[in-house]
């Protein structure tokens, strides 16, 4: 990679990211001035316009943390507490990704099969695919509690509910970008299958499979994604005691809003870790395929 192309690549991500940590500075300093000018009221104390500013960027408990005190957060519950602490970042992490992994499989695997039915069955697709989707409009905050009050009726807690609660999230992107890989196909390639006399079996692993790849592996990114938001979701009503859902709980209880936005962070490097990892995955297939890189 050259230098001209890296610093185009480079340039414009790093032009965003600066705005962002302006727009956010600016952010804290607006939504915190008006309890550091209450406190300042208070102790009769009178600060000028660095020294308030400065204030409103280093408060204990502010509305909204400064960018540098979120960092040193994470930077501290991760690096310098041990893994099995209650207060580090990577112990919470590891308990979200367990029911996060255990969902996207879940999901990723009822996807295929809903995919493969409705491609296959005339039936399905007319009585199945309008269901799906009606599934997805319903809010996974009034799903997750029922999940979990049926299942804890019978005696089923744990890993389980919010496995089923990332399942559910997963499963719908995975089966609508399977269907659209399944019938990608043209029609003159079905037509030379039926002339080889091939079979519908060898028909599905020969052509539509092969060229569902890259739908499948496209939106198994948006699936594990959306299972990661699942299960930290049903971690809020299952009263989980680790994880990054428990965290941000704990946090709200609290007032701790610098530990809320340091698990947010923690969830979205979780998250683009995971997708880079679908990415890789979604490489190797395609070098087995014998897919060129462009």
């Amino acid at each position: 990679m050259t230098t001209d192309s890296l610093k185009t690549r480079a340039l414009p991500v790093l032009t965003v990211v600066a705005a962002i940590i302006a727009a956010w500075y600016l952010a804290a300093v607006l939504m915190n001035a008006p309890f550091q000018r209450d406190l300042d009221r208070r102790g009769d104390v009178t600060s000028t316009t660095m020294e308030f500013i400065g204030k409103t960027l280093s408060q204990p408990k502010p509305i909204v943390p400064a960018p540098h005190q979120v960092v040193v957060n994470v930077f501290e519950n991760t690096f310098l507490r041990k893994v099995t602490s209650n207060r580090s970042l990577v112990y919470h992490s590891w308990v979200t990704l367990s029911s996060t992994l255990a969902g996207f499989g879940m999901g990723t695997l009822l996807g295929i099969l809903i995919a493969v039915g409705i491609v296959h069955v005339k039936a399905l697709d007319r009585s199945l695919m309008p269901w799906i989707i009606a599934s997805q409009t319903v809010p996974i905050l009034a799903i997750a509690p029922m999940v979990v009050v049926v299942l804890s009726a019978i005696n089923v807690s744990g890993l389980i509910p919010k496995a089923l609660i990332s399942t559910y999230l997963s499963f719908f992107p995975v089966a609508v970008g399977m269907v659209k890989g399944l019938r990608s196909p043209e029609l003159m390639h079905l037509d030379l299958m039926r002339t080889y006399s091939a079979s519908s079996w060898q028909t599905f692993w020969k052509l539509r499979m092969p060229a569902a790849m890259p739908f499948l592996f496209t939106s198994m990114k948006v699936a594990v994604a959306a299972s990661l938001v699942g299960a930290i979701v049903a971690e809020l009503p299952t009263g989980a005691v680790a994880g990054i859902g428990s965290k941000l709980l704990a946090g709200s209880y609290y007032s701790q809003t610098i530990d809320m936005w340091a698990a947010l962070i923690a969830g979205s490097v979780l998250a683009a870790i995971l997708v880079t990892i679908v990415g890789i995955g979604s490489r190797l297939v395609d070098r087995r395929m014998g897919v060129k890189p462009a």
